[in-house]
């Protein structure tokens, strides 16, 4: 069954609200802060890797919520996940911030030092990450004696 058809897909959408609420808090922290210190380009290189972790550590402490397992599922989810985000980031992007398509590229372009398309692929992936995560800090779980 596909992943938002059944009530998982409310809790994964919940969850992808969440992880966006964060990456908005950890941009602004990034415009604010790092910029003004680095550079813009170079702030939103480095943002790639400390949202990342932040969205390792989010999915981490919600997967269990979320319910799902498998990994055709935890991809599926991971996907779902990256869609919403290219959906919201190009939304946010040309109509609030009124950034260029030429603007929004650039952190898409590897070869050119835009680090996003690695920041997607850890949330695609995030679903399995932190399945293993907790997987490996949980204790085993032993009988009663």
């Amino acid at each position: 069954m596909p992943v938002m058809a059944t009530s998982r897909g409310l809790r994964v959408f919940s969850v992808w609200v969440l992880l966006i609420a964060a990456e908005v808090v950890h941009g602004v922290a990034r415009t604010v802060w790092l910029a003004p210190a680095v550079g813009d380009f170079r702030a939103r290189q480095l943002a790639v890797v400390t949202g990342s972790l932040l969205v390792l550590a989010i999915v981490t402490m919600t997967i269990q919520w979320i319910n799902v397992a498998g990994t055709r599922t935890l991809v599926s989810v991971g996907l779902v996940w990256v869609v919403l985000t290219i959906t919201f980031e190009v939304s946010l992007g040309r109509a609030l911030l009124g950034y260029s398509w030429a603007r929004l590229a650039s952190d898409y372009n590897l070869l050119e030092g835009g680090f996003l398309p690695v920041g997607l692929t850890v949330m695609a992936m995030s679903p399995s990450i932190a399945t293993r995560l907790r997987r490996w800090w949980q204790p085993p779980h032993h009988g009663v004696v």
